[in-house]
């Protein structure tokens, strides 16, 4: 009889319920949007954050930045060519230069004593380096002779204002300068750190037994610029390695253009047992801070940065979309679903105002306030979790589309944190940045909308509960009613 009654009225009233379920709908689609653009965001920063720390990276421990006056000033790279042999034209130069990334570094020493530290897990130190390279030509000037009123060439040095009674035209100098960052990386330890955000699509990574091989793997995009294969061989400062191997980064951009063992890196900068980054993994993901305060009391002369610090450094339109989505979008999407409860309990409730006769008449046949409210409570409950379903099905649509035609996001990562300790806030706006010291980094994100099972299980009960308020104004309503109203209407 429930059902039956359920489904009469339910199908007697179509408008009426359509009406509500859409509200319900309204609301809830706006909040399976804006909790999926919002995970979408979440995620974007994750991939910002593991490009430049690594998978199952933690925490980074760098060197402390020195207080203003101490420690020198850095010298900036020195260039020096020879002039050639007498007589040689066009004389082709060529250099290498291979600097510590930022110019600070630690000790490797520093490695073992972040590993002993209670609630760390793993730990491995990784040497981040910048390589200049000068290409280019010397051409000679030709001299001109300056004659003398006439009479022929003048004699003698300086008389004509130029060398050897002469001018110089022509010659010069042209120079290509090419700069790319490599990563020396701990060949044993390869499951931590930046090179674990990129794929190796071609060729092997590093064998364990190759610490001091002259071997190295590309980035994909960079050896595609380069024109350089798995087989092929990179000269660093005159000395020839071998690439075994091509890596893509699942983030788009790598953490670095050059793979190399640890050893190589440390010989080519001149770093000898020296690092920029150890790269920290903890026991348990909640003892983040716990590790971090334990680090920088125990191991002096270092800065921790975990990827909390890191994240709060990311700027761009990703952040500004993402305080969006987490702060606007989710008042707004909760004051429209809070609307849309209030409107289904008062369109419910006035529904039951006009069915007074209706109620009133199966009171007087025996029906009893409980099985009238229950009624009333049912057929909104139905209402809402038809609502819902418009509403997860229209949330989804929505997902897809942003996730479909959604904007490509910029993040930026600030000075003052990074994953090889550089300072400044210099962008980097492209393979090998701006100088020496650039900090920041610039990352394209595109913006998805993924929809988990949570926000489809969250829609659902926010269905059931639109239904449940909707049901309580009006079951209130028909709890009420008395089978003399419905007489004095039928009046």
């Amino acid at each position: 009889m429930f059902f039956t009654y359920l489904r009469r009225e339910l199908r007697r009233r179509r408008k009426a319920a359509l009406v509500v379920a859409s509200g319900l709908s309204v609301g809830i689609a706006l909040v399976i949007v804006v909790n999926s653009v919002s995970t979408g965001m979440n995620r974007a920063q994750e991939r910002v954050l593991e490009s430049l720390y690594g998978l199952g990276t933690d925490m980074t421990v760098t060197k402390a930045a020195e207080p203003p006056g101490e420690g020198g000033a850095v010298r900036a790279p020195r260039f020096e060519f020879d002039a050639g042999e007498e007589g040689e034209e066009g004389a082709q130069q060529s250099q290498d230069i291979v600097m510590v990334q930022g110019f600070q570094s630690l000790a490797s020493s520093t490695v073992s004593q972040v590993a002993r530290q209670d609630g760390v897990a793993d730990a491995v130190g990784g040497l981040s380096i910048r390589v200049m390279k000068v290409d280019g030509e010397f051409t000679r000037g030709a001299v001109e002779t300056v004659p003398r009123d006439g009479q022929g060439e003048q004699d003698g040095p300086g008389a004509g204002g130029g060398p050897a009674g002469g001018t110089v035209r022509g010659g010069g100098a042209a120079f290509d300068v090419d700069a790319y960052t490599a990563y020396g990386t701990d060949v044993t330890r390869q499951d931590l750190g930046p090179l674990t955000t990129s794929k190796i699509t071609s060729g092997r990574t590093f064998r364990a037994d190759e610490k001091d091989a002259r071997v190295v793997v590309l980035d994909s995009a960079w050896a595609k610029e380069k024109g350089i294969e798995v087989g092929g061989e990179l000269t660093v400062s005159g000395e020839k390695f071998e690439v075994i191997g091509i890596a893509t980064a699942d983030s788009g951009d790598a953490a670095a253009q050059v793979y190399l063992p640890l050893k190589q890196a440390q010989t080519l900068a001149d770093a000898k047992d020296k690092v920029t980054t150890v790269y920290v993994r903890a026991e348990d993901s909640q003892r983040i801070e716990g590790v971090k305060e334990a680090v920088q009391k125990n191991v002096p002369g270092t800065t921790v940065t975990t990827s909390a610090d890191l994240a709060d450094t990311v700027s761009g339109s990703l952040s500004t979309a993402a305080g969006l989505a987490s702060g606007v979008g989710k008042w707004l999407s909760y004051l429209v679903l809070g609307a849309a409860f209030l409107v289904a309990g008062l369109l419910t409730s006035s529904a039951v105002s006009r069915r007074v006769r209706e109620f009133g008449t199966l009171k007087a046949l025996g029906w009893r306030s409980g099985r009238v409210t229950r009624q009333v409570a049912g057929e909104a409950l139905v209402n809402g979790l038809i609502g819902g379903a418009l509403g997860i099905a229209v949330g989804l649509a929505g997902a897809w589309l942003i996730t479909a035609f959604g904007p490509t996001l910029t993040a930026e990562l600030g000075g003052g944190a990074g994953a090889f300790g550089r300072g400044g806030g210099v962008r980097m706006t492209g393979p090998g940045g701006d100088g020496p010291g650039g900090a920041s980094r610039a990352l394209d994100i595109a913006l998805t909308a993924p929809v988990s099972l949570t926000t489809v299980g969250l829609a659902v009960a926010l269905a059931v509960t639109g239904g449940l308020v909707a049901g309580a104004f009006g079951g209130w309503r028909a709890s009420r009613l008395r089978p003399a109203d419905a007489l004095r209407r039928l009046g």
